[in-house]
């Protein structure tokens, strides 16, 4: 069935509505000021429409178009007096304009999306303002490009191959978890300055224990030397981690191989059981005590040198489960697989799952291990919880983390037979 409008009017239609949609901000904004611009809604939907016709009749008239436009603004620029001008941002909204018109010829989603964004940026001029002068602080932008460039510099480049021959450990690794950790910290900032530390602590917890509940541990406990005040939602949010991240494991255990999850399924659910009521206990806790005193604005995202001994903690905990399988022999793949846990329970269930569907683990070893995995990675968390967040922090941690083991081992001893 042909469609019921041809592909080129349809992108003309598109450049249409990018135009339309970024002038009629501009006329707003025209009607609202009382200086002058250059580019309303007509000039603007006019250069959109420039633009894709000029795309469609060949590079030539495309260039000519985008250079006259150029010329008009420019001259339309001069002939406002300079202290009525309220500056360029109608003269390079047209040049988008008319961009966009020339990409809705060929990505039309694209250029319908990126309107959108324009248009957004334009209308909340004041609220942009008030946050890059006022709410923003000058450490927050510098903690900010440490994170964007640890990101998006630093981890690309990074290579993937192996520090030591045989040792399932590279750079691109470790430095992931660095950013994992400074990026769960920077979530919990940014949620205690929009919900408050009781609700946003809480919330920052849960989606992070999804992706490890480790990184938000340390995390947490750093915020917690550092602002004692929020010892107790961090507390909270830390255990709200550990229950979001013990489901998962099970979830994985059972994707990977439905035998280990039903296997499993009576001590996880007795940890959780454990992890609830602590989460519970600690978050009433942390509501009683309001919000501790703490200012509306915390101290910082993240520490730098904090997220590198995290990484440096799970990368020497690999290098061990690395040097203890290989020594152990047919042993070590099980071996290896339990201690994976230390640096990524979730990870090491996948692994042992998929042992047990090639047949090269049994489920009578492969729930053990499992367990195993679950019991390495909470001890990694215990050691965490003492680096990063002190003696208030640990006491706290450490009981709730060696209930939610026992718990899970007893319930296993109990169905076992």
């Amino acid at each position: 069935m042909p469609d019921p409008i041809p592909s080129p009017a349809l992108n003309l239609l598109v450049a249409l509505g990018c135009g339309l949609l970024i002038g009629i901000e501009r006329e707003q904004h025209k009607a609202e000021s009382a200086t002058r611009t250059v580019a309303g809604v007509r000039t603007l939907t006019l250069a959109a429409l420039a633009g894709a016709l000029g795309s469609m009749l060949g590079p030539i008239p495309l260039a000519i178009a985008g250079g006259t436009l150029g010329a008009l603004l420019v001259a339309g620029y001069w002939r406002v007096e300079a202290a009525d001008h309220p500056g360029l941002t109608s003269e390079v909204a047209a040049l988008l304009a008319f961009l966009l018109g020339v990409l809705a010829m060929t990505e039309p989603l694209i250029a319908a999306a990126l309107a959108v964004v324009v248009t957004a940026v334009l209308q909340y001029k004041t609220r942009l303002h008030e946050f890059a002068r006022r709410v923003l602080t000058e450490r927050e932008l510098n903690d900010a490009l440490v994170l964007l460039a640890s990101a998006l510099i630093v981890l690309p480049v990074l290579p993937d191959t192996p520090l030591i021959a045989g040792i399932d450990v590279d750079l691109k690794r470790l430095w992931l978890l660095v950013v994992m950790v400074m990026a769960i910290g920077a979530a919990g900032y940014v949620a205690i300055r929009a919900l408050g530390p009781r609700l946003g602590l809480l919330l920052t917890g849960l989606a992070g224990g999804l992706v490890s509940s480790a990184a938000v541990i340390a995390g947490m406990g750093q915020r917690a030397r550092s602002e004692p005040a929020l010892l107790a939602p961090c507390v909270a949010a830390a255990m709200a981690s550990n229950l979001a991240s013990t489901a998962l494991f099970l979830v994985v255990a059972w994707t990977a191989a439905p035998a280990l999850g039903r296997g499993l399924a009576a001590p996880i659910a007795a940890a959780l059981a454990v992890a609830l009521g602590f989460t519970l206990a600690f978050g009433r806790d942390a509501w009683a005590t309001g919000d501790g005193g703490a200012a509306a604005t915390p101290g910082r995202p993240f520490h730098f040198g904090k997220a590198l001994e995290f990484a440096a903690i799970i990368g020497a905990a690999l290098v061990a489960a690395s040097l203890l399988g290989r020594w152990l022999g047919e042993a070590g793949v099980l071996v290896a697989g339990a201690l994976a846990g230390l640096a990524d329970s979730h990870a090491a269930a996948a692994s042992l799952g998929a042992l047990h569907r090639t047949g090269r683990l049994p489920e009578s070893q492969a729930v053990p291990a499992l367990l195993l995995a679950f019991g390495a990675n909470g001890l990694t968390r215990c050691v965490l919880a003492i680096r990063s967040g002190g003696r208030a922090y640990a006491l706290r941690i450490v009981p709730a983390v060696v209930a939610m083991q026992a718990a899970a081992w007893l319930a296993w001893l109990a169905t076992r037979g």
